[in-house]
């Protein structure tokens, strides 16, 4: 049996606190996204509860954050949903734990009647998930810090055309200075 097989996706319980941060840590390589994990969960801005862990044979190897954000349409603010950060433990890499927490995320905006869920991410992993380029659709990059290559949408059954313009992440993105690159 493979180990896309034996995977389930849930949702991240309480308890799940410190294998998150480890799992996050371990995929980036280090603290700051594991930071701002914990952070967006935290927040208002991740209210909804649309962070998911990956288990395999009972261990927690990936995870996922959808966090609420807007987009600055003429009509009007139409609250749309950021993935970030997704991760996946070094082990278990490139082999279907980061696509199905991405699935299964992307069904979880669908039930909350989300028209657009954003990312910033790269250009050869999310487009074969369904995922384009923002500006293509006519949306604005919340910073110029994120490469136009980087800054990407899926557009769920709830989008309507008029819904275009600005992305605005939630405060604590920029509180963790974790928008676009960075120097150094």
């Amino acid at each position: 049996m493979s180990a896309a097989a034996r995977l389930t996706v849930r949702a991240q319980r309480p308890d799940d606190r410190a294998v998150v941060r480890a799992v996050v840590t371990a995929a980036f390589g280090g603290s700051l996204e594991a930071d701002l994990a914990e952070a967006l969960h935290d927040s208002t801005a991740g209210a909804h509860g649309l962070s998911l862990v990956a288990e395999l044979d009972g261990s927690v190897v990936g995870h996922v954050q959808l966090t609420r954000g807007w987009v600055d349409a003429a009509e009007r603010l139409v609250e749309v949903q950021v993935l970030s950060p997704l991760s996946v433990v070094p082990a278990r890499q490139r082999q279907g734990v980061g696509t199905r927490l991405v699935e299964e995320s992307l069904a979880g905006a669908a039930q909350l009647g989300a028209p657009l869920v954003f990312l910033e991410g790269s250009p050869d992993y999310y487009p074969r998930l369904g995922f384009k380029p923002a500006a293509d659709l006519g949306f604005s990059a919340p910073s110029v810090r994120i490469p136009a290559v980087a800054f990407q949408v899926f557009t769920l059954a709830a989008w309507e055309p008029w819904m275009t313009g600005a992305l605005v992440y939630p405060e604590v993105l920029w509180a963790l200075d974790c928008v676009g690159l960075r120097p150094g």
